[in-house]
């Protein structure tokens, strides 16, 4: 479950924050995006909002410890702009967006042998899909369009993006390749799930223009209950091509359940998709393509497309524009893609937006 904070929590830990800079090396950083939307849904809402895409603040560090060895440290608090702090109904995406909520939260050591962290942490398999996104953290992100499953969303024990109880070890990186080992504690204490914690590996390879990555993630339920892909990106002067194929072997159909991670038994929900990017100095031209199969249960069917354009203002300021259409198909109801939820049978998602986002 996602832990709901006040905002003079996250006061008081920068408050707190400041004292340890005299032995630590402390940055506060942000990211803002905030965006207009025209959603078009066949048989369901037409509107047009205004959103805020993740927008987060927080602060991280690291202290010297000697003999190369570094304790590193990061708290990141989510909130909305858009919204005053109220328990409100959420966004558009159906979040409860103007509660201020944890992202990656951890304690760690960092050095020769990698490092190691404790805590709230992403997932190796939700971080590399975020690297072949250009997107990413904007209202057109792969991940919030059903380019990638929603393994790439959410907090918990079972599987989500964000694992709770979470140890993630990254090994450095040699010759390009890189491995990192995800293994959560499950919180739960009962007979019939004691030993049910999710676990994770992902190798990984970066060199130059190339980025190749395998994931795999299982919450350890027994049945249908993990998830693996593969995914990478090669750039070629101003052009750059991407893509990800995800198999679903229960997890990823089980996000489309009352209870995100827990398995049903249900599996062959595969999402893909390819894309690419064209540069023109502080200019971007974006187009993507993915579908996602249909489970074993007959629903789920969908497929997806986005073009967009974005502007550099600076190394920090971005602007956006695209457009996105989602065609549900069999997507309708229970469905591994929020999307489709209140859609009717084989209709039309479409939105349109223009945004603008900052990073500090």
């Amino acid at each position: 479950m996602e832990k709901k904070l006040l905002s003079t929590a996250i006061v008081g830990a920068l408050a707190a924050s400041m004292s340890l800079a005299a032995n630590a090396d402390v940055t506060v950083f942000g990211h803002l995006d905030t965006s207009m939307n025209a959603t078009d849904a066949d048989g369901g809402t037409d509107d047009i909002n205004m959103d805020c895409t993740t927008c987060s603040v927080g602060f991280k560090g690291s202290e010297d410890l000697g003999n190369g060895l570094k304790a590193i440290f990061k708290l990141d608090f989510q909130f909305d702009m858009t919204e005053r702090n109220t328990a409100s109904s959420g966004n558009a995406d159906g979040n409860n967006a103007s509660q201020i909520r944890d992202r990656d939260q951890w304690l760690g050591m960092a050095g020769n042998f990698g490092k190691v962290r404790f805590g709230t942490i992403s997932t190796g398999y939700k971080s590399t899909g975020a690297m072949i996104d250009p997107l990413y953290r904007t209202a057109l992100q792969a991940r919030s369009r059903g380019l990638q499953s929603d393994m790439h969303n959410g907090a918990g024990e079972n599987g989500q993006g964000r694992m709770e109880n979470h140890v993630r070890y990254d090994s450095m990186s040699m010759g390009g390749f890189k491995a990192i080992v995800d293994y959560s504690f499950d919180s739960t204490d009962s007979p019939t799930n004691r030993d049910d914690d999710a676990y994770g590996l992902t190798g990984l390879y970066e060199n130059g223009p190339i980025l190749g990555y395998a994931s795999y993630v299982t919450n350890d339920q027994g049945g249908e209950d993990s998830a693996w892909k593969l995914g990478g990106s090669y750039a070629m002067g101003a052009i750059k091509v991407f893509g990800q194929y995800e198999v679903d072997d229960g997890l990823i159909s089980s996000f489309g359940s009352e209870t995100p991670g827990v398995t049903n038994n249900i599996d062959g929900a595969d999402v893909w998709h390819l894309g690419g990017t064209f540069t023109m100095g502080n200019n971007m031209l974006y187009l993507a393509y993915g579908q996602g199969d249909e489970r074993s249960d007959n629903t789920g069917g969908y497929d997806s497309w986005t073009l967009a354009a974005t502007h550099n203002m600076s190394k920090r300021t971005m602007i956006y524009t695209g457009y996105t259409t989602t065609d549900c198909d069999d997507a309708t109801g229970t469905t591994v893609t929020s999307l489709c939820t209140n859609t009717a049978s084989g209709g039309d998602v479409d939105q349109f937006s223009v945004g603008i986002k900052h990073k500090f």
